[in-house]
C-alpha cells in the first residue's frame, strides 16, 4: 500500500477527480455531502479552479482506493488554520486497519502549519483525530442561505 500525494505539481486527471470524487462520496458515511461539493474541493485542492490549491493523499493498493484525504489551504494563519481537512474517507472492509491514521500522520508531516477539520459532533472519527494530536477549540454554527 502506497500513499500517493497531489498538488499543484502533480496534476490530477479529470478521470482521477472522479474516481476520488466518487470514492469519497461512497464512504464518508452519513456526514458527507454532494459529490459537487466533493469535486469541487479536489478541484481547488489541484488549483484546477482559482484559489490557493491544497492536496489530496491518496492510499491505494493495485490501483484500488483504500482510503483518502482532501485538504485545501485557506492563506490565514494565526487566526484560522492554514489547512483545512476537508474529506477522509476509508474503504468500509479496510476500516479499523491503521489506513486513516496513516493517511493523517502523511497529511500531518505534509502539510506546513496549522490544520483544522470540521467534523459532525456526533461522529465516532473524533477519537481517531484527538488520538493523533487535535483538540476541540470552537464550535461551528453557520447561517444556511
Amino acid at each position: 500500500m502506497t500513499i500517493t500525494t497531489f498538488d499543484a505539481f502533480s496534476r490530477l486527471s479529470i478521470n482521477d477527480i472522479s474516481r476520488i470524487s466518487k470514492f469519497l462520496h461512497e464512504y464518508s458515511g452519513e456526514f458527507t455531502d454532494t459529490k459537487s461539493a466533493i469535486q469541487k474541493s479536489i478541484m481547488y485542492a489541484a488549483k484546477e479552479v482559482p484559489g490557493l490549491g491544497g492536496y489530496v493523499f491518496i492510499m491505494e493498493k493495485k490501483q484500488e482506493i483504500l482510503g483518502a484525504i482532501v485538504v485545501n489551504r485557506t492563506g490565514m494563519n494565526e487566526y484560522l488554520a492554514e489547512n483545512i481537512l476537508v474529506y477522509m474517507a476509508v474503504k468500509t472492509e479496510y476500516r479499523g486497519r491503521g489506513i486513516a491514521q496513516k493517511l493523517i500522520e502523511h497529511t500531518i508531516k505534509y502539510c506546513d502549519g496549522d490544520i483544522a477539520i470540521h467534523v459532525n459532533k456526533d461522529n465516532p472519527v473524533i477519537e481517531l483525530f484527538e488520538k493523533q494530536g487535535f483538540k476541540a477549540r470552537n464550535i461551528e454554527m453557520r447561517l444556511v442561505r
